[in-house]
């Protein structure tokens, strides 16, 4: 099965929670990029911690990851994306399709995401809970709707900011933990040398939010 094909499931999947273990035990450190995994009681499949700085302000990183219709363009291997509801400038509801080649069916989720910052501190957290009831399931696919994961922004200089993003996601299905627990550390590698790129693009450049104080 092509590994770069398995990769986006292990990273997709942003949503809510923090996670207790101790254990982190760092399998990749590549371009400034560190991967950690850990296990978790109870669950066949790894947690997941990625650690990196970019050099970015906190409202152009919250920018890009609040713009999901362009995940397609950094995160590995999103076939589709949906902006599915906007309710605030902060807030989103989005559904993406995650394509795996034959014979393992496609995933899909919807996804909540929710940044905030700490006025005192300046650290942003984004979350994004895996959601039930607002689109319907497909054919074929199979629906995705345990995750827990959180990114956390944290300002460390002029137009620097340090990111620890941290997931475990059930990819439900027939996909065996060992696979997906093999390919934990390259797929997050590669979609934050995409994010990393994504962020130097025009749109993001001088970007501003009124909810984020840089």
């Amino acid at each position: 099965m092509p590994k770069k094909l398995l990769l986006p499931i292990i990273l997709l999947f942003i949503s809510t929670g923090a996670f207790s273990q101790t254990d982190w035990v760092l399998k990749s450190n590549t371009d400034g990029i560190k991967v950690y995994t850990a296990h978790v009681p109870e669950s066949k499949f790894k947690a997941l911690r990625v650690e990196c700085t970019f050099d970015a302000t906190p409202a152009q990183l919250v920018s890009v990851l609040l713009d999901v219709n362009t995940c397609t363009e950094w995160v590995f291997h999103t076939k589709s994306i949906k902006l599915l509801k906007k309710p605030a400038d902060n807030e989103v509801y989005y559904y993406s399709e995650v394509s795996l080649p034959w014979p393992a069916a496609n995933r899909d989720f919807v996804a909540h995401l929710t940044a905030t910052q700490n006025p005192e501190t300046g650290v942003i957290t984004v979350d994004g809970p895996a959601v039930n009831g607002m689109e319907p399931l497909k054919d074929g696919i199979v629906r995705v709707t345990e995750s827990k994961g959180k990114w956390v922004i944290t300002p460390v200089g002029h137009h620097e900011v340090k990111v620890e993003y941290t997931l475990h996601v059930n990819p439900a299905g027939s996909l065996p933990a060992w696979l997906v627990n093999l390919f934990a550390t390259d797929g997050p590698m590669q979609s934050f040398k995409g994010l990393r790129q994504q962020l130097k693009k025009p749109q993001y450049r001088n970007a501003t939010l009124a909810f984020i104080k840089n």
